[in-house]
């Protein structure tokens, strides 16, 4: 068997299925924690007050905090995986946003992820 090669890693990360999500909020950093928080409790996650990373075993997901939003952005080999990553993201999200009748994510292609500051 050849050993993998950097091209060919890059070749398959290309073919990951990508999709990102917007909450508006004036707490993003507040459950961007949260989310992170509680996802540790069975998958890896590093996180801080703006930025997020959780690896699924679907895919993963990186979760950003602004001023007046959270986003997320999810990777998957299939549509399936990101309908995971959404429903995981949207289901925990709703039970820390409840005040804010949050019912889900604004779901787009992967365009809609403001660039990494």
């Amino acid at each position: 068997m050849a050993p993998l090669s950097l091209s060919s890693l890059k070749v398959a990360r290309s073919h990951m299925l990508r999709q990102r999500g917007q909450f508006k909020t004036q707490h993003a950093s507040k459950y961007l924690q949260q989310l992170c928080k509680h996802f540790a409790h069975k998958v890896d996650v590093t996180y801080d007050l703006t930025q997020g990373d959780v690896d699924f075993p679907f895919g993963k997901a990186r979760l950003q905090a602004r001023e007046d939003a959270i986003f997320a952005e999810i990777t998957g080999e299939s549509e399936a995986a990101l309908a995971s990553g959404r429903a995981v993201i949207d289901v925990h999200l709703k039970t820390f946003a409840f005040r804010e009748s949050f019912e889900g994510m604004d779901w787009q292609a992967a365009s809609g992820l403001p660039p990494q500051s």
